[in-house]
């Protein structure tokens, strides 16, 4: 859905690369396992951490098979098959849904009216699953947007309300870790929420649309400020993982904190200043 919580490819070894990518197909099966061809069209990489994260976490039988996709037609390819995959799918489409209400709702977009539009029959069964996760997307979500559209600026502020969404969504079951997985999730969702706005900005301005950086974007020191806020934020995250006692694939997890969720930030400041300088 949003894309920056990614692995680091060069620094995987070849065996946890093809785990990870069985886990990302795995993701994908659970969607259409669980919401049929039209839930695979909201695959996202967020939501593959999250289910690798949760697998790693509580240890689940997993069990790994073998099989052929439109994706895949010629060959098989491995993916991975337990709860939490299910899980994250179902929060993957519930996340995507309320996103393309807002999406209408904010700026009339056609196609998140008519994509929320096909996922509702799924939806509907989710919320009647899930009405925790559900609740506190609704709510948070339209408590964003009545404070995008006061125009107010307050960084912390906004990025709290994804990131309440994503401290939610991050807790599978109320036990022994729900609260260092409501902590991480919420720092999760700030990162992903703030990092989306770093890379819209110029776009943002240019539409009139709300952004949280506006009033930092006029000053000198935009660069150097959003790094530091981003990188706040995934400190945060990172330091409550480390407090979890997670083993299994521990070290795709460390890849995608410490090193994937700054591959799109690099691309996205090279190409700013690749414009600056042809400008």
């Amino acid at each position: 859905m949003f894309g920056y919580i990614v692995v680091h490819k060069p620094e995987l070894k070849v065996r946890e690369y093809e785990t990870y990518r069985a886990s990302y197909c795995g993701l994908c099966h659970s969607l259409k396992k669980q919401s049929g061809r039209i839930g695979q069209l909201t695959l996202s990489f967020d939501m593959t951490f999250l289910a690798l994260l949760l697998t790693g976490l509580y240890e689940p039988e997993t069990v790994t098979k073998s099989a052929r996709c439109i994706a895949h037609p010629v060959e098989k390819h491995f993916y991975r098959e337990n709860r939490y995959f299910d899980y994250a799918a179902d929060m993957n489409v519930l996340l995507t849904y309320y996103k393309c209400l807002d999406d209408w709702q904010d700026e009339r977009k056609l196609t998140a009216c008519l994509f929320g539009q096909a996922l509702k029959g799924n939806v509907k069964k989710l919320v009647e699953r899930y009405e925790r996760q559900s609740r506190c997307l609704r709510d948070n979500l339209a408590a964003l947007s009545a404070y995008e559209k006061e125009k107010q600026y307050d960084i912390d502020k906004t990025a709290g309300f994804f990131g309440a969404i994503m401290a939610e969504l991050f807790v599978y079951a109320e036990d022994e870790w729900t609260e260092k997985l409501r902590r991480m999730g919420f720092y999760f969702g700030k990162f992903i929420y703030l990092m989306d706005a770093y890379e819209d900005i110029e776009e943002d301005l240019k539409q009139g649309r709300y952004n949280p950086f506006t009033e930092l974007y006029k000053k000198e020191t935009f660069e150097q400020d959003c790094q530091q806020i981003l990188k706040m934020m995934m400190a945060e995250t990172s330091k409550v993982f480390e407090q979890l006692p997670i083993l299994e694939d521990a070290e795709i997890l460390r890849n995608i904190l410490y090193a994937g969720v700054w591959t799109r930030y690099g691309q996205i400041r090279c190409r700013r200043k690749e414009t600056k300088k042809e400008a």
